[in-house]
C-alpha cells in the first residue's frame, strides 16, 4: 500500500469511530481518533457525548507509556479545538505528550478554531498534514459546517411520492384521509432521521389536513423540535404538534392565540429570518417535511442541502403535485425499502464548496 492508502485507512477508522456517536455529541461536532505506533493501531478514541472527553485525549489516556506517545502518529477527521470549552484544549494534551505527527481530515472552522489548532501545532514543533478524506470527513460533520460557515441550519426536504408524481389526492377536508405512500420500513428509516436532526417543519396546511404528532415514536431518542408557521393564525393548541410530546415554536404574527404550555411563538414568517433565527438559537440541523407549498417555497430560494423522497409502487392519477427536484450539481443515491424506493439528493456545493 501507498503511504496515501495508509493514510486513508487510518482515517477511515476514525470517521467509524466518530459516526458511532451520531446525534449524542451535539453542539460538538463527531470526531474519532487514532493513535498509531510502527504501523498498528495502538489506541482508539471519540467523542462519545456532549461533555465527555474529546477525542483526541480519550486516545491518549488509554496509553501509560509516555516514550511511546512520542513515536506516535495521531489520526483524527477534525482539526483539534485549541480553546477552553467543557473541556481543556486538546492541542495542549497533544503538545504535552511530544507525539510528532498529526494527520488531520479538516479544519474546524467555527469561528474560535478555524485553523489556529493547526497553528498551534506547528508553533510547537508538530508536523501537520492536512485534508485525508477532507470530502468525507466535511460530509458526516454536515451539520456542524453548515451552520458555521453558511450561518444557518443543514436543511433536508423530504417528502413521499407516487411514481406518477404526486405527494396526496386532492383532499378538500381532514375528514379524507391521506394516501399511504410510505410503508412501515420507509416510517422507521423517517423516525430515525427525526432522532438525528434537531427540528422539524411542516406548514399549517399539514397540520390541518394531517395532524401529524411530528415525533421518533418508532425509534429511540429525543424528538426533535417542532417548528411550523401559522401565517393566518388558524391553529390552536387542540392540534397534536402542540401535545406535551416535544417542544414546539410557531412563528406567527398573531400572538394572541393559545398555542399550549410547550409552544413558543416568535412573530416572523419570512423563511430567511427564520432561518436566522434557528441558527441564533444554535439549531444546527432541520427536516422540511412539507406540504407541497412549504417544500416548494424552500427550493424557490435555494435553501436547502438535501432532499429525500419516498417513492411508492402505485400511480395516482391526479391530485397534489410532488415538488420539481431542482437541477443543479448534485450526488445521488437510491435504495429499496420493501415497496419503496429512497432517493437521496445532496447538493454538493452546500457540503464541499
Amino acid at each position: 500500500m501507498t503511504t496515501n492508502e495508509i493514510s486513508e485507512l487510518y482515517m477511515r477508522r476514525c470517521l467509524e469511530l466518530a459516526s458511532s456517536a451520531e446525534g449524542l455529541t451535539y453542539p460538538n461536532p463527531l470526531v474519532g481518533a487514532v493513535l498509531v505506533h510502527e504501523g498498528k493501531i495502538i489506541a482508539e478514541g471519540k467523542h462519545a457525548f456532549y461533555g465527555a472527553p474529546h477525542a483526541e485525549p480519550d486516545a491518549i489516556s488509554k496509553i501509560n507509556d509516555a516514550e511511546i506517545l512520542k513515536q506516535c502518529t495521531l489520526y483524527v477527521n477534525l482539526e483539534p479545538c485549541c480553546h477552553f470549552g467543557k473541556t481543556p484544549p486538546c492541542t495542549d494534551r497533544i503538545i504535552a505528550t511530544g507525539i510528532p505527527h498529526v494527520v488531520v481530515a479538516a479544519l474546524d472552522t467555527s469561528s474560535k478554531i478555524d485553523g489556529k489548532g493547526i497553528k498551534a501545532l506547528n508553533e510547537a514543533g508538530i508536523v501537520t498534514t492536512l485534508g485525508v478524506l477532507e470530502n468525507e470527513a466535511r460530509e458526516l460533520n454536515r451539520f456542524f459546517y453548515t451552520y458555521h460557515e453558511k450561518k444557518r441550519p443543514y436543511i433536508l426536504l423530504k417528502w413521499a411520492q407516487t411514481p406518477d408524481g404526486f405527494i396526496d389526492s386532492d383532499r378538500k377536508t381532514p375528514e379524507t384521509p391521506p394516501v399511504r405512500i410510505s410503508n412501515s420500513l420507509t416510517q422507521i428509516f423517517d423516525h430515525h432521521l427525526r432522532n438525528r436532526y434537531q427540528a422539524i417543519m411542516v406548514g399549517t396546511n399539514t397540520i390541518v389536513m394531517d395532524n401529524p404528532n411530528l415525533t421518533n415514536r418508532c425509534w429511540y431518542g429525543k424528538n426533535p423540535l417542532r417548528i411550523t408557521v401559522d401565517r393566518h393564525g388558524v391553529l390552536n393548541h387542540k392540534y397534536n404538534i402542540f401535545n406535551d410530546d416535544a417542544e414546539s415554536i410557531v412563528f406567527t404574527e398573531n400572538r394572541t392565540i393559545n398555542y399550549g404550555n410547550r409552544a413558543e411563538t416568535i412573530p416572523c414568517t419570512n423563511l430567511m429570518q427564520i432561518m436566522k433565527v434557528l441558527h441564533d438559537r444554535r439549531i444546527q440541523s432541520l427536516i422540511v417535511e412539507g406540504g407541497a407549498k412549504l417544500l416548494n417555497s424552500f427550493i424557490e430560494l435555494g435553501l436547502w442541502d438535501e432532499i429525500i423522497t419516498f417513492t411508492g409502487d402505485f400511480p395516482l392519477g391526479k391530485g397534489v403535485k410532488a415538488p420539481v427536484v431542482p437541477a443543479g450539481k448534485f450526488a445521488l443515491s437510491t435504495e429499496s425499502l420493501g415497496t419503496n424506493t429512497v432517493e437521496r439528493i445532496v447538493n454538493l456545493k452546500s457540503i464541499f464548496l
